[in-house]
């Protein structure tokens, strides 16, 4: 019986974190703020380890791939936030800093 409350409860959190992180990388993409990096920048893996399986939903530019747009945008270091207001910020911000400097609330635990 304790061995089924302790599955149900660890099996659900994950959903409620998702859920949460789901809500604030659509927000971020409301917003339209956009994430250029590669693929190999450490920072940039970091960065998408944080969102887990919601980094789908977060406007994202592979600069290995699409190099002209990084270059017209004047990418010099990964990653490279840039926000609807033309703010960029270089280098690794996690969630917490992206939601203040995005306005996008980071509701933990629901």
């Amino acid at each position: 019986m304790v061995a089924v409350a302790i599955i149900l409860v660890l099996t659900n959190v994950p959903t409620k974190a998702n859920a949460a992180i789901d809500t604030f990388a659509k927000c971020l993409a409301s917003k339209n703020v956009v994430m250029y990096g590669a693929y190999w920048c450490p920072h940039c893996q970091n960065e998408k380890r944080a969102f887990g399986s919601s980094f789908q939903y977060v406007p994202n530019v592979e600069c290995t791939q699409e190099i002209a747009k990084c270059k017209a945008m004047g990418i010099d270091g990964y990653p490279t936030w840039i926000f609807s207001d033309g703010r960029r910020i270089e280098g690794e911000l996690g969630l917490y800093r992206l939601s203040q400097e995005s306005g996008c609330p980071l509701v933990q635990g629901q």
